[in-house]
């Protein structure tokens, strides 16, 4: 019971920024088919699964009290970005904003990706097609490395891991507009990222105590 948990808060974790990807879409006009949608489920699959397992390297190379401390760390670390990542975007947003708001030449990064999820969008199609969706698949799914690989460590199942965020990914492309929704009613987008942020710090600790 305990390692689906762990698995699942962990793949939650995992998907936050494919909510506001799906809502910055929205906003934009910006279309991601049924097909697209899977199609990334897909490369988030492969992954997150593929992290895990390494993760799952790692422990067996390392003895079980390093890989303990190194997955302690990795946790506590997603955890404090999450708490803090609301906060430190609002201050980038506001002074930043204006800057790129007209420029016309944007570095297609996976970075900047996920800064603006619209520039993934490469032909100004309104539409992201299977290339762009490879791309920004890839962009979203870099956030899936260190909670992936820490999962490993601690002994979580790569399939399971691989599995639900990819599930999970799917469901917040889908739903982002009414995920946000329910947030923004209930002044819950700052708490659900501090929330979660906190848990994986105390699943991080737990496995040290």
């Amino acid at each position: 019971m305990h390692q689906f948990f762990y698995t699942m808060i962990i793949a939650l974790a995992n998907n936050f920024d494919n909510v506001g990807v799906r809502i910055a879409y929205s906003i934009k006009g910006i279309r991601v088919s049924m097909l697209v949608n899977m199609w990334i489920s897909v490369i988030t699959f492969i992954i997150s699964f593929l992290a895990a397992y390494s993760g799952t390297i790692v422990s067996s190379i390392c003895s079980k009290q390093l890989a303990t401390i190194m997955s302690m760390v990795i946790l506590a670390s997603i955890g404090l970005w999450m708490i803090c990542d609301p906060y430190i975007n609002n201050k980038h947003d506001r002074s930043e904003n204006d800057i790129y708001e007209d420029d016309k030449k944007v570095d297609i990064g996976l970075l900047n990706i996920l800064s603006r999820p619209e520039i993934a969008d490469i032909d100004n199609s309104k539409h992201i097609d299977f290339k762009e969706a490879t791309l920004l698949g890839i962009a979203l799914s870099l956030n899936n490395i260190g909670g992936g690989l820490s999962a490993g460590m601690i002994g979580l199942n790569s399939l399971m891991v691989g599995l639900l965020s990819a599930i999970i990914s799917f469901i917040a492309m889908w739903a982002g507009n009414y995920i946000a929704e329910f947030f923004i009613r209930w002044n819950l987008d700052k708490k659900a990222s501090f929330i979660a942020g906190i848990v994986l710090i105390g699943i991080g600790i737990e496995q040290i105590l």
